[in-house]
């Protein structure tokens, strides 16, 4: 199977790469990436790795005890640190650089931990399908020096899953996930009211039994994206949905007919600014 020993391969020279890097201090999310980044580094190099998880507004409770349960399974050491966004000058008013500001901070404080224990190198979990896209948070990664080996070793999202698969790893088919202030238009306030609003709808629609979504925030106006293979069980639960989310605080409920998409907020950008943000 070509397809299959050029997928091995690719996770072979990953797995060379972290070797060569002795220590390693890793930003784990719980998401599908940073948890696939995070394990192939514990199977080389050991206890010379630690995880780092950021606890903050913006980042939902059922992602940081995933975190916490992952890294507990697999006796990984595991550090949460406090980096709250909303406390980032600028941050609350939600500029197109949102995304850098924010990582500038996280990654600055991983590097301090990281250096306090001996570490010598801090790994982020993005991969190729962020290339060539608006990644403001990847120049901050640049510019700190922050590794990103699964961009190193070419592996895009669905090798990762297939090979989390192969794996074990639970997170396989995990749904996408990005920090909830992605679910802001540019320049809208980000408040911790807002944030609580968001994570809540969204856990609404998760426990009902939708596979990916997105709540995404204009004002007092819910516009929800899920996989069109997904609309007729809204319908089913539309006024249950509805009831719910008026009493998290949205005074509107709405589909969005595009269905669930990436970046979505990125279409307020001008092709220049989209331009100066990609990978």
């Amino acid at each position: 199977m070509p397809y299959q020993d050029g997928l091995h391969q690719k996770q072979r020279q990953l797995n060379e790469y972290l070797k060569q890097l002795g220590s390693l201090a890793v930003a784990f999310s719980s998401g599908v990436d940073s948890t696939f980044l995070l394990k192939n580094a514990h199977d080389v190099l050991g206890d010379r790795v630690i995880a780092v998880t950021a606890q903050s507004c913006s980042f939902p409770k059922r992602e940081l005890e995933e975190a916490r349960a992952f890294c507990a399974a697999e006796g990984i050491e595991h550090i949460v640190v406090q980096s709250e966004e909303l406390d980032i000058d600028g941050f609350r008013q939600n500029p197109k650089n949102r995304c850098y500001l924010c990582k500038r901070e996280l990654f600055m404080k991983i590097k301090e931990i990281a250096a306090a224990r001996g570490i010598a190198c801090v790994a982020e979990g993005s991969n190729m399908d962020d290339n060539g896209d608006y990644r403001p948070g990847l120049t901050a990664v640049a510019e700190l020096g922050i590794l990103s080996p699964l961009r190193e070793a070419k592996l895009n999202k669905e090798e990762i899953r297939r090979l989390s698969k192969e794996m074990g790893l639970s997170t396989w088919d995990k749904q996408s996930f990005a920090c909830l202030s992605s679910r802001f238009v540019y320049g809208e306030t980000i408040s911790e009211e807002k944030l609580d609003m968001v994570d809540k709808a969204e856990q609404k629609l998760l426990d009902l039994g939708f596979r990916q979504v997105r709540v995404r925030i204009h004002d007092k106006l819910a516009r929800i994206e899920l996989l069109r293979s997904e609309f007729p069980m809204l319908m089913e639960h539309a006024a249950e949905i509805d009831k719910a989310f008026r009493t998290l605080g949205f005074l509107y409920v709405t589909m969005d007919l595009g269905g669930y998409q990436t970046g979505s907020m990125n279409r307020t950008l001008s092709p220049a600014e989209l331009e100066a943000g990609r990978v």
